[in-house]
C-alpha cells in the first residue's frame, strides 16, 4: 500500500512565480520594475520591506488582512465546505483545507532576496486532491498534508510553491485510513499515525527508504503533534503524550488516569511542550482550566491552572519560547514556561464562551514576528496585540464573521 515518487532537486527557486489564477487577479499597476521578467513582474508591485498578511475564514470564502494595520486586502468568497487554515510553509501561501483538496491560496507577498513584492491575493490551481483533508505540517523547509480519507501522505519541498507550479511530491500511505498526522524529518525519516476508522493508538517512524525503526502503540487516542527543540517530535494520548527523541520513542504519562492532551503548540527552540489538558472521558465538551507543560528531555509533565477554560484554538507560543494562551475570559494568558508561572494577563476581547460545535467560530489565536492575532466573533473583528507592550495595536472591522486564523510573514 505504499506509493513513492521520486522527490525533484529543487535548487534557486525563482520567487515570483505564480498561478494563471493569480495572474488572472492581479492589478498590473508597478511602483518600480524588478530585474525579474516573469509574467507576473509587470502585476507585482515592489515595496520597501516584507508586508505580512493574514487570512481569516468564514462562512464560504477567506479574508486576507494587512497584518499591520488589518485592512482587509482582498475578500476571497465562492469557497464550499467547512474551510480550514493553514500555513503552506513558504511565507506566501495558505493552504485552504475543504471540498476535497488541499488548494493553495496565494496571499500576495512575497521576498525574492532583497526584493519585496505584493499582489492581490488569489486563490490558486496548486492543489493536492484528497478524500478528507487533515493536518499540514510544516518542518525543516518540508510540507506535509494528510489525508485522514485515505491515509495519504504527501511531501514537498515548501519553497517549490513559490515557482507557481504544483511541487513534485514524494507519497506514502498508512496501512489503514484514520484521522491522523505525519512530520518528515531532517534525515528524511518519516513518523506517522497508526490507527484505523475505529482507533488511534499510537505511531511509527520509518526511515528514508521507508523501512521501520520505531513504533510504540501505547496511546490511545494518538491526535496531534508539536515539534521541541532538537527536532524531538511530540504527539497526544488520552492518558499522556509520545515522545520520539534521538530515535527512541518514550511515553510520558498523564498524572490521571484519563489525562487527554489532543493539541500541542512547540518552539523548535524550546525543550518544553505546551499542551491542553482534559480529564473527563464521558464529557461531551469539557471546558479546562488548565494547561500542561512537557519537559521532553526529562519527561517531566506539569499542569498550570490558568483560573478560565480555552479551546483547542487557543495555544500558541511568543518570540521567546513563552506559552501564550487566549482564555475564556477574553484575555491572553502568558506562561513562563521554566518557572510555570502566568506572568502577564492581557485582555483583549469580551468574555465568551465555547460553543458546542467545533466548527462553530470562537475567538482564535494566530501569533506572528512578537504580535499575537485574536479574531473576535461576536463583533466580526480581528485585534493585534504587540506582545512586547501588551497593548492592542490594531483592530480589524470585518464584513464577514472570522473562524479560522493564520499568517504568512510575506
Amino acid at each position: 500500500m505504499k506509493n513513492y515518487s521520486t522527490r525533484r532537486n529543487i535548487g534557486a527557486v525563482i520567487a515570483l512565480g505564480t498561478s494563471a489564477a493569480l495572474l488572472a487577479a492581479c492589478s498590473s499597476d508597478s511602483t518600480t520594475e524588478p530585474e525579474a521578467t516573469t509574467a507576473e513582474t509587470a502585476a507585482a508591485q515592489s515595496v520597501s520591506d516584507a508586508t505580512p498578511r493574514i487570512a481569516t475564514s468564514y462562512d464560504g470564502g477567506v479574508l486576507i488582512l494587512d497584518a499591520r494595520t488589518l485592512d482587509t486586502v482582498e475578500d476571497i468568497s465562492g469557497i464550499e465546505g467547512f474551510t480550514r487554515l493553514n500555513p503552506a510553509g513558504d511565507g506566501r501561501h495558505v493552504f485552504v483545507s475543504g471540498s476535497g483538496a488541499f488548494t493553495a491560496l496565494d496571499a500576495g507577498t512575497w521576498t525574492d532576496g532583497s526584493q519585496h513584492y505584493t499582489a492581490t491575493p488569489a486563490l490558486t490551481d496548486i492543489a493536492f486532491d484528497a478524500t478528507t483533508p487533515g493536518h499540514v505540517v510544516r518542518h525543516d523547509g518540508k510540507t506535509v498534508l494528510f489525508d485522514d480519507g485515505t491515509g495519504k501522505v504527501e511531501m514537498f519541498d515548501s519553497a517549490a510553491l513559490l515557482t507557481g507550479s504544483k511541487p513534485e511530491t514524494e507519497s506514502y500511505t498508512t496501512p489503514e485510513a484514520h484521522h491522523g498526522v505525519a512530520v518528515e524529518l531532517s534525515d528524511g525519516s518519516l513518523l506517522t499515525t497508526v490507527g484505523n476508522e475505529d482507533e488511534r493508538i499510537g505511531i511509527v517512524v520509518l526511515d528514508a527508504d521507508r523501512k521501520e525503526i520505531a513504533r510504540n502503540e501505547e496511546c490511545p487516542g494518538v491526535h496531534g503533534e508539536a515539534v521541541a527543540a532538537d527536532e524531538t517530535v511530540v504527539v497526544g494520548c488520552e492518558d499522556g503524550l509520545l515522545i520520539y527523541r534521538n530515535g527512541a520513542i518514550t511515553k510520558v504519562q498523564s498524572p490521571d488516569a484519563y489525562g487527554r492532551i489532543g493539541n500541542q503548540a512547540g518552539d523548535e527552540e524550546s525543550p518544553i511542550l505546551l499542551g491542553d489538558y482534559k480529564v473527563d472521558p464521558d464529557a461531551e465538551l469539557e471546558r479546562p482550566t488548565r494547561v500542561s507543560l512537557t519537559n521532553t528531555v526529562t519527561g517531566e509533565l506539569s499542569l498550570v491552572d490558568l483560573g478560565t477554560s480555552y479551546t483547542f484554538r487557543s495555544l500558541e507560543r511568543g518570540p521567546a519560547g513563552e506559552a501564550i494562551i487566549l482564555g475564556t475570559d477574553g484575555a491572553l494568558h502568558v506562561i513562563d514556561v521554566n518557572t510555570k508561572a502566568v506572568t502577564r494577563t492581557i485582555p483583549v476581547v469580551d468574555a465568551w464562551e465555547e460553543p458546542t460545535e467545533w466548527q462553530e467560530p470562537r475567538p482564535a489565536l494566530f501569533v506572528q514576528d512578537g504580535t499575537a492575532y485574536v479574531s473576535d466573533p461576536a463583533e466580526n473583528a480581528v485585534r493585534a496585540v504587540d506582545l512586547a507592550t501588551g497593548n492592542v495595536t490594531a483592530t480589524g472591522e470585518l464584513a464577514h464573521t472570522p473562524n479560522e486564523l493564520t499568517g504568512v510573514t510575506g
